[in-house]
């Protein structure tokens, strides 16, 4: 058994990974993230319970660049007092556990591969839209996280004016629309014509998301989640639409997109990074 922990912007998830399910879970909303030390106390916190129980060591995704082999986390997005925080260091002194760090949606590609929808696939990619837009991916059965772990940001790719996060992530409806994704899926359920449109143009952006995952890791498969996921129904339709320009069709037809079903997937690869140190190999399975 191992801790995992899913450290994002505005919360905190943290539980025991036994048997391929979470146990023993517990989530809260991050408090005073301007102050480094609180919110390392909070996270302490969460993890002191679980540390009684019988585990061979903790994981944690975070949603920045990482080193890896150090443990440390740079610039973690919304968290303003996580500049350089040396995290691998002090939760090993403060639990006298093994302690590895990774990216968050490199930890939600890894639980998908190893407990969820990607694991029929040696080759996959998990794209998880949220308020941003992050790739983790997975080659020949090996978690590709390039040398400061920052491979699968297509988000900070240049698109249009701005970048793909910019259009294919939460961050459209606000900076377009000036509303939410979740008021717009709620408007789109309710079959608001408005919302629907703004769905629809989403999906067509999204659709060029996923072709440069295509172009750059050519996938057996696509894994979706994120927040955003939940709206897949109302921009699938787009999204495939504009596969129509991808210029090898064959390809397209072989690749599966799939949905989570599991929403203590990034726990769950969190967890799992503990297995994949201690063996000294990036082989996930």
């Amino acid at each position: 058994m191992n801790i995992g922990i899913d450290l994002g912007g505005t919360k905190i998830q943290v539980g025991i990974e036994h048997e391929g399910k979470i146990i023993h879970k517990t989530k809260a909303l991050l408090k005073e993230k301007d102050n480094l030390q609180s919110t390392l106390d909070q996270v302490i916190k969460f993890i002191e319970p679980l540390t009684a129980y019988d585990v061979d060591g903790i994981g944690i995704g975070v949603p920045s660049v990482v080193d890896v082999k150090e443990g440390i986390v740079y610039n973690v997005t919304n968290i303003p007092s996580w500049t350089k925080v040396a995290l691998k260091d002090i939760l090993e002194k403060e639990f006298n556990l093994p302690v590895f760090v990774n990216n968050d949606v490199n930890c939600f590609a890894i639980g998908e591969y190893k407990f969820g929808m990607g694991r029929n696939y040696s080759n996959m990619v998990g794209m998880s839209i949220g308020t941003g837009l992050g790739s983790g991916i997975i080659i020949e059965g090996k978690l590709y996280a390039g040398v400061n772990c920052g491979a699968g940001e297509i988000g900070l790719i240049p698109y249009l004016e701005h970048n793909i996060e910019y259009y294919a992530s939460g961050n459209f409806f606000s900076a377009e629309y000036q509303t939410t994704a979740l008021d717009a899926f709620t408007a789109a359920k309710n079959g608001d014509k408005e919302a629907l449109a703004q769905w629809n143009t989403f999906g067509k952006h999204f659709g060029a998301a996923v072709q440069v995952v295509m172009y750059t890791y050519d996938p057996q498969a696509i894994v979706i989640g994120g927040s955003v996921a939940n709206a897949y129904p109302f921009f699938e339709e787009a999204m495939r639409a504009t596969f129509s320009n991808y210029i090898y069709p064959e390809s397209v037809k072989k690749l599966k997109i799939h949905l989570t079903k599991n929403a203590d997937i990034a726990l769950l690869g969190a967890a799992a990074l503990v297995d994949l140190s201690i063996k000294h190999t990036s082989k996930v399975l």
